[in-house]
């Protein structure tokens, strides 16, 4: 199994960038793609808490706006300053479940534990461009 020691460390200096005013809780997401490039996401909070962003969707939004794709993306890591890993939310995992391939990596991580897993075991009977084509 790879060792995703320094995907973590990439996606905790992404997090130092989070904007998190209101929740004082940061997380940082880094994708790591086969070609070796990094990509970086923090999450970004609103007073307007609908229009809050959260960071793995920042990095992959990111990544495909570079002109990237899923299958040039060997593994993602996610993570917090919580007590707890950070899961990715609902919304989050219904957009990893199009924009990631379902085997892709995930690691979770807050210093205390970590986690890999993929957006199949995160999302069972996704919802996809199966269900509205």
């Amino acid at each position: 199994m790879t060792d995703y020691t320094f995907l973590v460390e990439e996606a905790f200096k992404a997090l130092e960038n989070a904007y998190a005013p209101y929740s004082n809780y940061q997380v940082g997401a880094c994708v790591l793609l086969k070609d070796k490039s990094l990509i970086y996401g923090a999450n970004i909070e609103n007073a307007s808490f609908g229009g809050t962003s959260c960071a793995e969707r920042n990095a992959v939004f990111s990544l495909y706006s570079q002109g990237y794709r899923k299958d040039d993306i060997e593994a993602i890591a996610i993570v917090s300053n919580g007590d707890y890993i950070a899961g990715p939310c609902g919304i989050c995992r219904q957009v990893l479940s199009e924009l990631l391939n379902q085997d892709t990596p995930i690691i979770l991580d807050n210093r205390k534990e970590r986690m890999i897993t993929n957006i199949e075991k995160l999302l069972p009977l996704q919802f996809g461009p199966k269900d509205v084509l």
